[in-house]
């Protein structure tokens, strides 16, 4: 099959997270582990890209001039902290009702970010350029990994940074963010994730190399029942993120 036969869309994903779409916001609602963990990630986002571009992270706006994509961007629970950082935001989501929210929400928040409801491959073929890719819990969500990864890295500027976040294929993460936050504690809807779709970081490390992006760091990111936080970890085992670059 050609890549112009190819799809990274996998319908009934879109249509699950499209029946959701009202809960993005809600930080007590279906969502809610996605805003207790984004801290977490904005700060890990904030510090790299400051480093790799020569930015004080502490400055009002230390994204200033740089072009960010938000691929998967759902509701927006990213774009709108990297506009405030200075980005120059494109968050792309094949759900339309998901961009519709998001677009609402940053209308309301007086935030400027470019809502698209289209997809990677849509992105990539149309010549778009990016210096940073987020691309964060949304390969386990793909119908094709690889061909997620090709036209997300075809969007990172020579000398950007592309950002892959997502849950290890573990019995442990299939025990724990699975069974325990889907059945036992009911944290996401029961379906949100799908084990044989997790992705490992070897798996990832690969079809990143087939693509010219170089591993410049990992990290696992682990809760804390005691202090009902998420943190930085040297334990990949469960949830982790990938950054890359792409050789000057």
């Amino acid at each position: 099959m050609s890549d112009a036969q190819r799809t990274t869309i996998d319908a009934g994903e879109v249509e699950r997270f499209s029946r959701l779409a009202q809960e993005w916001w809600n930080p007590n609602g279906k969502f809610k582990p996605l805003h207790k963990f984004n801290p977490v990630r904005l700060a890990y986002i904030r510090d790299q890209v400051a480093t790799h571009f020569g930015r004080d992270p502490r400055a009002a706006k230390p994204f200033d001039g740089l072009r960010l994509l938000d691929i998967g961007c759902g509701g927006g629970l990213l774009c709108e902290p990297m506009a405030r950082l200075g980005a120059d935001v494109v968050g792309a989501d094949a759900s339309a009702t998901n961009i519709e929210v998001a677009k609402i929400h940053a209308a309301e928040a007086r935030v400027k970010i470019d809502y698209r409801a289209t997809t990677a491959e849509a992105l990539a073929d149309a010549g778009e350029q990016f210096d940073v890719v987020l691309n964060m819990e949304v390969v386990e969500h793909v119908a094709d990994v690889d061909l997620f990864l090709s036209k997300c890295a075809h969007m990172v500027k020579p000398g950007g940074l592309m950002f892959v976040a997502t849950i290890n294929r573990t019995l442990k993460a299939w025990g724990l963010a699975i069974i325990g936050a889907e059945y036992v504690l009911g944290w996401l809807p029961k379906g949100t994730h799908q084990y044989d779709k997790l992705v490992r970081p070897e798996e990832l490390d690969k079809g990143l190399a087939d693509t010219g992006m170089s591993i410049v760091d990992r990290t696992g990111v682990t809760y804390n029942p005691l202090t009902d936080q998420w943190n930085r970890s040297r334990d990949l085992d469960v949830n982790y993120m990938i950054l890359a670059t792409k050789p000057a």
